[in-house]
């Protein structure tokens, strides 16, 4: 790949598997800011506290865990759809008006009339969570099962910048039109918010009227099974019965986790780890309730094999144990530093003095432009001279470029300063992007497409975002400086990973 003509890499942008992910990715990318920063400033204005606000960014831990139901997304037909549409067409739809569905119920709660519409909001930002992250396990496979290896890299640059041009319209077209309808810091309306968040969910349908053109994706190699439809309800009903498990767990572990919580202090560090306790040790009840239920025959243990066991065993079978496990902490910690001082970015240039209009169109509309160049140029870069350089390269700029977040913590609402930082920072995260995606691209098997890169994608978010949901409370210990070096010093790690990865793959 190494020898490819620039020429001939510009050229391949133009064909047609390329420039659908343009528009795939617009409607992934509406979703994540509606529950980060977006949600963030909404509820910021209806006087929600600010370590209330950033514990809202787990409702966005939907796409950590996306690959404990990937394998339904990849085995279940959906009915009538499937055979009208294809599998992959058929999900896309399906998750595409459930985004729709959670949006529009955003819309309709006004957090700032106390307790239970800050319950039901949280609950439909966790609903929306779990429709994006169903989408993007579709589009994921999709990308990967209607393009050869030789175009993966291309085809992410461009998703990127799909991407990143939703994210533009939910959070500087959502700040743009929560200010033209009349919402401020010092004076919020709620029907303001009310009327983005469903010019929101219309923007979506760019995402339902691609689904219904593209073609559905030929899939080679995959497993031929044949299950009976009442096995296939048998393992949806199952499978809902261990995730209902997991949240009565989860809620039940509340009380005795928070009475440890006030025994250390309620420190944010010891805060951290108790959480991380609580949600590990409901997963780990419910995988024991798991296997309990196949071992016990009450669902069919092949449909089991092939869902869950055979794509995660073909994945060490393939590496071997050791680089496996390397690769999996790689993947798990790759985005941390950028994850984690993205939940509170836009808090943070709200509250150093920067306006609403200066935040939507200096960090959203000109960092877009920024993100979109780092994603084209690392995509070219990837293609030119090898995936596992820009990965390096990527990692470095990362740590430098968050480090510029300290100078802006230290001045008055620069303008100037937030330009140069901004483009430091968007373009490396572009560059980064686009060889992360193209790589874990080329990890995965065509036979457990949608798991096993529902794994990968699901590890590089889960730590960064669990950490993430502290940041208010980091803040607030040590101030914006000294968590913007923490945030930094998280990316070093992830070079010495790269190296011995890049030393032994």
């Amino acid at each position: 790949m190494t020898d490819t003509t620039w020429l001939k890499s510009i050229h391949a942008f133009l064909r047609p598997q390329v420039i659908t992910m343009l528009f795939l990715g617009f409607s992934a990318g509406i979703p994540l800011l509606l529950i980060f920063s977006s949600l963030s400033l909404w509820l910021i204005e209806a006087g929600v506290q600010r370590a209330t606000v950033t514990y809202f960014s787990w409702a966005a831990l939907g796409y950590s865990f996306k690959f404990l139901w990937a394998p339904l997304i990849d085995r279940l037909p959906v009915p009538f759809l499937t055979h009208l549409l294809g599998k992959r067409r058929a999900w896309l739809l399906v998750s595409q008006c459930l985004i729709i569905s959670a949006i529009v119920l955003m819309a309709y709660i006004d957090p700032s009339q106390g307790d239970d519409p800050l319950l039901w909001m949280a609950f439909a930002a966790v609903l929306l969570g779990f429709s994006s992250a169903t989408q993007d396990i579709v589009i994921d496979a999709y990308r990967i099962e209607s393009a050869e290896a030789s175009l993966q890299a291309l085809m992410s640059s461009t998703y990127i910048a799909g991407y990143r041009i939703g994210m533009l319209a939910s959070g500087a077209g959502a700040l743009i039109l929560a200010s033209y309808f009349g919402s401020e810091k010092e004076s919020y309306s709620y029907m303001a918010w009310h009327w983005t968040y469903l010019c929101m969910a219309s923007f979506m349908f760019i995402g339902v009227i691609t689904t219904l053109l593209i073609p559905e994706p030929i899939k080679q190699d995959a497993i031929k099974t044949s299950h009976t439809t009442q096995q296939y309800l048998q393992f949806l009903l199952l499978f809902v019965l261990c995730i209902s498990l997991f949240i009565i767990t989860y809620i039940f572990l509340k009380l005795p986790i928070s009475s440890i919580k006030i025994s250390l202090g309620n420190t944010p560090i010891g805060n951290f780890i108790m959480e991380s306790l609580r949600l590990f040790s409901s997963l780990a009840i419910m995988s024991v309730f798991a296997y309990l239920l196949a071992y016990f025959k009450w669902v069919d243990k092949t449909l089991v094999w092939e869902s869950y066991i055979a794509p995660i065993s073909d994945f060490f079978q393939r590496y071997g144990k050791t680089i496996a496990l390397v690769l999996l902490v790689f993947i798990g910690f790759y985005r941390v530093s950028d994850i984690v001082l993205g939940v509170i970015a836009n808090v943070f240039f709200q509250e150093i003095g920067f306006t609403k209009w200066q935040i939507a169109t200096v960090v959203k509309s000109f960092g877009l432009v920024m993100t979109i160049a780092g994603g084209f140029l690392g995509g070219l870069l990837a293609v030119r001279y090898g995936i596992m350089k820009i990965l390096f390269l990527g990692a470095i700029l990362t740590v430098i470029t968050n480090l510029l977040f300290m100078l802006l913590a230290s001045s008055e609402s620069n303008i100037t300063l937030l330009y140069l930082v901004i483009s430091a920072d968007n373009l490396s995260a572009g560059i980064a992007s686009a060889a992360f995606i193209a790589f874990l691209s080329s990890l995965t098997n065509v036979s457990f497409t949608a798991v096993q890169y529902a794994i990968f994608s699901s590890l590089m978010t889960l730590m960064p975002k669990l950490i993430g949901g502290y940041s208010g409370s980091i803040v607030e210990s040590i101030g914006y400086s000294n968590f913007f070096l923490l945030a930094s010093l998280m990316g070093i790690p992830v070079l010495f990973l790269l190296y011995f990865l890049n030393k032994y793959l």
